[in-house]
Parts: structure tokens; C-alpha cells; sequence
């Protein structure tokens, strides 16, 4: 293979055959044509089959000599993303130019990708597959062009409101807010769960009210912020799991009496901002008793000690959770099950790189950002070695080289469900680090959502199998995430507008919905 990318192919050359000139070969009609019938007749069967061969090889040469015809022989799979594909590699820092690696003085313009626009390119056909199929329901199943219900209240169209304002798509924003206005009604006999209903629909409509100042988000807000107030009714103050919105009732999930710390602190975020925005102090002051009062003997988390308590938290995973793979390197965060490490880590920590680069640009230690860039190469290499370019829900590292590979996958595990997390954390280490390969990691697992799970007519689905390329197994369900969170995470990372949801000035909640970052008070 020479610099330029094309065969190098030396043929045979060319027999000499007695009696047997270039002349002859001039086809016409009448006594040419009989002439030259009868001297091809003359020549033995040997000399015929000569010549067919040489034929056949000169033919043979032509076509390997032609690059794009030889990688479709190659077995070169078509997608309407691999001509992209092909113009990002070896793309300069600069808009613009390409560059042989080996070879600076090749050099040539050409039209940049305008990755971005591949962003919003990727929602619309994900909006087009929901519009068809699945308008005003919780969520599409593309497969089957058909629609999935949790709560009944129109997630994926909630959820995906403030990533519309954010893209620019106006015409579609438009049709989700007439919709919001005419069908939107919270007055229903359902039992919703208050953590998934808190962030995607309180928030998506706090935050589309923060971009848009459309009142009309507030009260729609305020009004599911007020149903949801029930789960705080709890004699312990920490909120039930599940509330009927319609019947102003809550209660546990059905399997357990606990609720998870994690979910019962977030939602924190979302009510304190509803307050805020309607001076009413019902709604703040539920949430303080969540943390304040209750947790006090066991969590220890006092408003005035969150910090402090995330230091320790950062701290207790490096001590007891921390460990690298073998044979290259890889740091990972394991997880403890009866004093022993479990060295497994789901997808859904990939969220900690970006956390940990967030503190340490607000002043917190600077070996928060080292340990962010290691684990950011972790998640990285989460997509990079499976066969499909995305992710598993949870992967399994090697301690001891006994295979030669740094990631296992249990089959249990093979799944992916367009989760958000990695290019959550892309998208802050591009914001603290402008170095570009976050934004070439990124693009990677946008063509490989595009390439195994696009479907044709509208819409994207999780797949059963990133292991096996031939078939992913598509598993039909299109989450609210993807539009809510992931592709609004991909955009923000290949635009180059930094005031676009300015970090200063904004803050995400765990649904990727951006609240405003208010001026502390004494």
C-alpha cells in the first residue's frame, strides 16, 4: 500500500502470439468482421484460452486500480454516516483542512463536517420516528412502530423540550408546546415514581421555562411540583418512592420499604427551585427535611457539610474502590459486596468523571482532575472495545492478564440503552480542556448509535448485544433519556459556543435539565 491509500498491482505481461496483430482487433462489420472471426477460429484452443485469460487479468487489474470499487469488494458496509466518517479522519484542529499524517505536504481544503448539525440531524429523525409512532405517549418503540407507556404523561416529549430550544429546532419545539398547552394534564388516577417524575418532567419544565420565560412551563411545573408534595408525608420525613398524582396518595415500592439516598437527595435541586419560583416556602422546606432532620444520625449531611462530605466521599473511593486492569492500565471504580471488590463497573459511573472535572474547575483539588481523566479513558475505552463502538451497561476488568483483555463482558450485561453518562463527561472535559479528542470520542459514538441503532423509519433503539455487530439485537424501546439527555450532551460538546449553557452560569440536573445557579445568601 503506497501514501496515497491505493493498491499497488504489477500484471503479467503481455504473451506474444504469432501471426496475431493489434490491427486485427477493430471490430466493424462486413469483410473486417468475417476476418477477424475466421483468423480467432484459426488459433488453437490454447492460444484462445491465452487470450481470454489476458482479457480477464487486464480487466481484473482495471478494477483493483479503482479505490472505491475495490473497498466494496473489501466487503465495506454502506451507511449514510461512513462518507462523514471518512471526512473526520485526520481532520485538523482547524476547520476546514485535512492532512495526511506521514505527509504534511498534502494538505488540501475540503468541507468540514458540521458535526453539530449531525446532532441535530440525529433528533429529528429520533423526532420523526416519535411523532409517527408514539405523540404524546411516554416513549417509542421504533421496531415495532408503536408506543410504551410508565406514567402516561408524554416523558419523551417533556423531557426533550428544552433540547429542542437549545438545538433551535423551532417548528418542532412549537408542536411540543401546543401539545404541553391542549393535552397536558396532571389530574390523573396513576401512581408515578417521584424520583423519574421530578427530574424529567419538574425539571424539563423548569428548565424550559428558565430558557423560553414561556409561564405557561412554570405552571405546568408548579402544578405536578404540588401533586408530588404527598411522598414527603412520611412519618421518618425521607419521601415515599411512589404518589398517586391524582388521588394526592403515596407509598413504597411494592418490593421494599428503603429508599435510595442517592434519588431522595437529588430531587432537592428541582424543589428548591420551584420555590424559589413561587415563593412558596411548602416546597423547600420538605426538601431540607429529607437531609437535615432525618438523614442527621446516619448520613451525616448537613446543608453547611456538603462539601466537606463530598471530599470524604471522593476520598473513601480512592481508598477502597479504586483499581486498574491489567495488562494496560485502566483505572476503574469497583464496588464492595461483603468487604470484597467486585471489579465491575456500570456504565451509569461514567457520570463521575465530569462531576469530578466540575469541582476541581471550582477550586477543589487538582487530583480530582487527574483522577477525571483517567477514568474518562476508562468509559472511553468502555465503547472503544466492543465490536460495535458502544458501551455495555456494565463491564467487568481484569486484575491479572489472563487473556490479554483490560474489559469482560458477562452476556447478561451486554446491553445498551442510549445511555447518557460518557458523553455527559466528554462534554465537561471538552469545556475544561479544549482538547479536541474528547470531541473525536464523542463523534465515534454518535456514527456507532447511527450505524446499529437507527431505525430506518424514525427513531433510535437500545440493542441487546454490543458484542456482536452482524446482530445488536434491537430490543425496541427508544428511553426519554436519549433526547433528554444524551444527544443534548453531544451537541453542547461539539458546539463552540461556551456561553451556550455556560457552566458559571448553570447547573444540570440528573436528567441533564439545566437550572440556574443563583447567588448564595448568608
Amino acid at each position: 500500500m503506497g501514501r496515497s491509500g491505493k493498491s499497488t498491482v504489477h500484471c503479467m505481461p503481455k504473451p506474444a502470439m504469432k501471426d496475431f496483430k493489434s490491427s486485427d482487433l477493430v471490430i466493424g462489420n462486413g469483410m473486417e468482421g468475417a476476418r477477424l472471426l475466421s483468423k480467432w477460429k484459426q488459433l488453437s484452443r490454447l492460444q484462445r484460452s491465452l487470450i481470454l485469460f489476458l482479457l480477464a487479468f487486464l480487466f481484473i487489474c482495471g478494477i483493483l486500480s479503482y479505490p472505491s470499487l475495490t473497498e466494496q469488494w473489501r466487503g465495506t458496509s454502506y451507511s449514510p454516516f461512513n462518507d462523514i466518517s471518512q471526512d473526520m479522519k485526520g481532520e485538523s484542529t482547524k476547520e476546514g483542512t485535512v492532512a495526511d499524517a506521514e505527509d504534511s505536504a498534502s494538505l488540501k481544503p475540503v468541507k468540514a463536517v458540521d458535526r453539530v448539525e449531525a446532532v441535530r440531524e440525529a433528533f429529528r429523525h429520533a423526532w420523526k420516528g416519535y411523532k409517527a409512532f408514539a405523540w404524546g405517549h411516554d416513549e417509542l418503540k421504533p421496531i415495532s412502530k408503536t408506543h410504551g407507556e410508565w406514567f402516561g404523561l408524554g416523558l419523551t416529549l417533556i423531557d426533550a423540550l428544552d433540547t429542542m430550544w437549545i438545538l433551535g429546532l423551532k417548528d418542532e419545539f412549537a408542536e411540543a408546546r401546543k401539545w404541553v398547552e391542549t393535552e397536558l394534564f396532571f389530574s390523573k388516577n396513576v401512581d408515578v415514581n417521584l424520583f423519574e417524575s421530578t427530574i424529567r418532567i419538574l425539571g424539563g419544565l423548569l428548565s424550559t421555562y428558565h430558557l423560553t420565560g414561556d409561564t405557561l412551563f412554570l405552571d405546568k411545573a408548579q402544578d405536578i411540583g404540588s401533586r408530588l408534595m404527598p411522598a414527603f408525608k412520611t412519618p421518618s420525613k425521607i419521601p415515599y418512592s411512589d404518589v398517586n398524582i391524582g388521588k394526592g396518595t403515596a407509598h413504597p415500592p411494592r418490593w421494599t420499604t428503603d429508599s435510595t439516598v442517592a434519588e431522595v437527595t437529588s430531587i432537592q435541586l428541582e424543589f428548591r427551585e420551584l420555590s424559589r419560583l413561587t415563593k412558596d416556602p411548602q416546597q423547600v422546606g420538605r426538601a431540607n427535611l429529607i437531609s437535615a432532620n432525618q438523614m442527621l444520625s446516619t448520613m451525616h449531611v448537613y446543608l453547611s457539610r456538603l462539601l466537606e462530605d463530598y471530599l470524604q466521599a471522593i476520598e473513601g473511593v480512592r481508598k477502597n474502590l479504586l483499581r486498574q486492569t491489567s495488562p494496560s492500565k485502566l483505572t476503574f471504580v469497583g464496588e464492595l459486596s461483603n468487604g470484597r471488590l467486585n471489579p465491575k463497573m456500570d456504565h451509569l459511573v461514567c457520570f463521575l468523571p465530569g462531576t469530578l472535572a466540575l469541582g476541581a474547575h471550582n477550586g477543589l483539588p487538582a487530583d480530582h482532575m487527574e483522577l477525571a481523566l483517567q477514568l474518562m479513558e476508562t468509559c472511553h475505552q468502555m465503547y472503544a472495545q466492543m465490536e460495535t463502538g458502544l458501551s455495555p451497561e456494565i463491564a467487568h476488568f481484569n486484575l491479572q492478564s489472563n487473556n490479554g483483555r483490560d474489559i469482560d463482558v458477562k452476556p447478561a450485561d451486554r446491553h445498551n440503552l442510549l445511555r447518557p453518562e460518557t458523553v455527559e463527561s466528554l462534554f465537561y472535559m471538552y469545556r475544561f480542556t479544549k482538547d479536541s479528542k474528547y470531541r473525536d470520542w464523542g463523534w465515534d459514538i454518535l456514527q456507532s448509535f447511527n450505524k446499529y441503532t437507527r431505525v430506518p423509519s424514525g427513531g433510535y433503539t437500545s440493542i441487546g448485544n454490543v458484542r456482536d455487530p452482524l446482530n445488536p439485537a434491537p430490543r425496541d424501546k427508544m428511553e426519554s433519556f436519549f433526547l433528554g439527555e444524551t444527544l443534548k450532551y453531544l451537541f453542547l460538546l461539539f458546539s463552540d459556543d461556551n456561553e451556550l449553557i455556560s457552566l458559571d452560569k448553570y447547573v444540570f440536573n440528573t436528567e441533564a435539565h439545566p437550572l440556574p445557579i443563583w447567588p448564595s445568601t448568608s
